[in-house]
């Protein structure tokens, strides 16, 4: 065998598994696409967030916040490891709102998963004035916030590029643009790839986000992903401007604010139209009404990878043993729980969480 295990996608939650692999001293293989592949990792909006996870499953919500509790420690490893500033910064994140009765309404349903998960779901409810003393950029028209005390932000090229090379440094192989076509199973794992190449291993792991859709159904998944694409602003680079992220609005390292979180279902479509631009802007100036004055530099639309329910996807096959699907949105968020505890899960080890939860059978007709 070529390795132990055969990754198939490089991005973030591929390389965090590997990481978190070859941290047990396994031997990998990480089988990345071409660059015109569709890219989560080179697109998204870089949190490590926990508000607004798991309102309908709190199984996600504690996944959530068991990762958000250790990229602390996962971060300063890579860090150290690579001397890659990942920009890490964990001191909160607000979810703001232009009017009282959606505030309400968001507050109702936090509540309720509070009680659910026996009171460990640290948010408070800030008004206007509040709000001002903690953001003195605010604008009129916010009705109000809640603030998380777990949430964060971090630069995702940064992490992506640090993952790459410490994948390489501890030994791993990243082969890229080698994408994989077919994967059968007459004794250990063949990997075909589409050029001609074959790669062998005694496990394989496919986090290759919407490539999975077409190969997950060749290994015995469902794979019930689909596109969602996002459009993202970003401007010229600020004095600082606002002191903690937001899921619509966040100021990166660099000094640039990266303005989002447009969801839109178009297939396989990554453009960026300017009503939806338009509409994200006009948001966000509404929030910090300096935004108005600002110069875009740059915009793009990524494509997430949803499955119906909005949930990850853990599953081993239950025709070839030995090949799991891995599959999220939030592989920037879940990286370090990738990383230090999915593994034992993949190992099949007693500390393994218990992630039944999130197998393809909440999707299984009846």
């Amino acid at each position: 065998m070529q390795a132990e295990y055969a990754i198939i996608g490089g991005g973030v939650v591929g390389l965090s598994i590997a990481w978190g692999l070859l941290q047990k001293g396994r031997k990998i293989i990480v089988l990345d696409g071409g660059d015109t592949a569709f890219r989560a990792s080179r697109g998204n909006f870089g949190l490590v967030w926990v508000q607004g996870k798991g309102l309908t499953q709190p199984a996600y919500a504690r996944w959530t916040q068991h990762s958000a509790t250790a990229w602390p420690t996962f971060a300063a490893r890579i860090s150290e490891a690579t001397g890659h500033d990942l920009a890490l910064r964990q001191e909160g994140g607000f979810d703001y709102h232009l009017s009282e009765e959606e505030l309400e309404k968001k507050v109702k349903s936090y509540e309720k998963l509070r009680e659910e998960l026996n009171g460990n779901y640290p948010f408070e409810v800030l008004s206007p004035a509040d709000l001002k003393r903690e953001e003195p950029n605010i604008g009129p028209a916010v009705a109000g916030a809640i603030l998380h005390r777990q949430d964060g932000h971090v630069n995702p090229l940064r992490l992506l590029k640090a993952l790459s090379d410490d994948v390489r440094r501890m030994g791993g192989t990243v082969l890229t643009g080698t994408q994989v076509t077919d994967v059968d199973k007459p004794s250990g794992f063949h990997l075909t790839c589409a050029d001609g190449s074959v790669f062998e291993s005694e496990k394989v792991i496919l986090s290759a986000g919407l490539g999975g859709i077409e190969l997950g159904p060749k290994m015995g998944f469902r794979a019930p992903m689909r596109p969602q694409r996002g459009q993202v602003l970003i401007t010229e680079k600020l004095p600082k401007l606002m002191n903690r992220p937001s899921g619509i609005i966040r100021q990166v390292d660099e000094g640039g604010v990266q303005i989002g979180n447009s969801k839109e279902e178009v297939g396989y479509d990554d453009g960026v139209t300017t009503n939806t631009i338009t509409r994200i802007a006009a948001r966000a100036t509404q929030v910090f009404p300096d935004l108005a004055r600002a110069q875009v530099v740059r915009a793009w639309g990524a494509l997430r990878i949803m499955s119906p329910d909005g949930l990850p996807i853990y599953q081993e096959s239950p025709e070839l043993s030995g090949a799991y699907l891995v599959t999220c949105h939030s592989g920037i968020t879940l990286a370090a729980a990738h990383a230090m505890s999915l593994t034992d899960w993949l190992e099949g080890n007693d500390s393994a969480p218990d992630l039944e939860v999130f197998s393809e059978q909440r999707f299984a007709v009846s």
